[in-house]
């Protein structure tokens, strides 16, 4: 059990984004109270299919270790009850379109005047402010907006993907806008409490998926932008500069056993323990002195390699990567990920038991704490599950939580 925001309270208006983002602090041990229609809800539950009903498995995923109360906020009565609960809470996820939170009457300058220490992130899409403020987005859009999604036209007219020629031309590396994102915001949500902690200020953060997209793909994003500012491009060799097909140090092999092995021996020294290690030493001429590293872009040379890394099976080939020092690893598919021995020690994936969808498999936490392992305490409850459980807690009876479910409140 991860205590480490333990005593931490959360609302969560999110969905797939700020969903995601109170999954990180639900699993670190904040009491995350995700806040939901009384009638549709979050509708992540019925998308990307069904493990059961309104369960799928992105919101099995993006909920766990949450509690959910069904509040409807367009009525009066409903905000009365979210500020009862605000008065309670931290911070405050606000997942609607921009500008939606403040037609609610709940947005950050209202609930700042109601508590002025609260920590209140927005997360959109495409961000608050700018011309594309109030586009409903999904995560494609996000991708597309930070330059990850490459594209060309083709002979028909027609736009298709193109991946890029190198690593240096976009910034797919910078991975799903939702996860990105939500780690960048969880990131500096625990910032704004340590500042709160320190200053007794709350914060208002604001946070994009396209922006964090870019972020994450940092060092393609700046190589490229200042690509012309770039005196020795060196370095840059064996990307579009070349003919792919000779690049032969950093470059994907085929194993004896018809997996895939990815090699990086750029570093000289590293080309050297590869040589030595599958008793090639007349490849160790290979190399270019000059330079720190080279890509290994001698003709033939990729044959020859790839004729060696077929006499291994991918596990020979990582236990000689451990006993010589050489970088290389598992060019993993979905489904090797399971059997997979580093990421069965890492525990990232965890097998748990739903009490309604059965077994199922959760991508957990990147980040090990010592003492604390990774828990599911909670799976994703049904929608309001939790609502009477925490109007109690504000001290309603159970009269007045009828009242209320009566009058559509709850």
């Amino acid at each position: 059990m991860r205590t480490l925001l333990e005593g931490v309270r959360v609302l969560d208006s999110g969905i797939l984004l700020g969903g995601s983002t109170g999954m990180h602090l639900a699993d670190l041990g904040a009491d995350v109270i995700k806040i939901e229609s009384p009638t549709v809800g979050d509708y992540l539950r019925d998308f990307l299919g069904q493990v059961t009903p309104h369960h799928s498995p992105a919101f099995m995923e993006c909920n766990r270790n949450k509690r959910s109360v069904a509040l409807n906020l367009k009525q009066e009565r409903g905000r009365e009850v979210f500020y009862e609960l605000l008065a309670t809470a931290d911070v405050f996820i606000d997942g609607f379109v921009a500008g939606q939170a403040e037609k609610l009457g709940i947005g950050y300058e209202a609930q700042r005047r109601a508590k002025p220490d609260i920590v209140y992130l927005q997360f959109t899409g495409f961000g608050s402010n700018g011309p594309y403020a109030t586009v409903p987005t999904h995560g494609l859009l996000m991708n597309a907006l930070a330059g990850a999604i490459p594209v060309a036209v083709d002979e028909r007219g027609w736009v298709v993907d193109a991946p890029n020629e190198d690593v240096w031309e976009g910034t797919t590396s910078g991975g799903d806008a939702s996860a990105s994102a939500a780690a960048y915001a969880a990131m500096y949500i625990l910032a704004a409490l340590v500042h709160r902690a320190r200053t007794g200020e709350g914060c208002r953060l604001d946070a994009a998926g396209s922006d964090a997209v870019i972020a994450a793909g940092h060092v393609a994003a700046v190589t490229n932008l200042n690509f012309e500012r770039i005196a020795d491009r060196g370095q840059l060799e064996g990307t579009k500069l070349i003919d792919p097909d000779l690049t032969s140090k950093y470059t994907h092999y085929r194993t004896k056993d018809d997996r895939v092995v990815l090699f990086a021996g750029i570093e000289h020294k590293f080309w050297d323990n590869f040589c030595r290690a599958v008793a090639r030493e007349d490849l160790l001429v290979h190399k270019d002195s000059s330079r720190p590293a080279d890509w290994g872009l001698v003709p033939g040379l990729r044959q020859e390699v790839s004729d060696i890394f077929a006499s291994r099976t991918l596990d020979e080939w990582m236990d000689l990567a451990v006993s010589h020092d050489i970088p290389m690893g598992p060019t993993n598919r979905i489904t090797d990920l399971l059997s997979d021995a580093q990421l069965r020690a890492r525990e990232i994936l965890v097998e748990s038991e739903h009490p309604g969808a059965g077994p199922f498999t959760f991508v957990g936490s990147p980040v090990m704490v010592q003492g604390q392992p990774f828990e599911i305490l909670r799976h994703s409850p049904e929608r309001g599950q939790q609502t009477e459980e925490i109007l109690g807690e504000l001290g309603y009876e159970s009269r007045q939580i009828q009242e209320l479910r009566d009058s559509g409140t709850i």
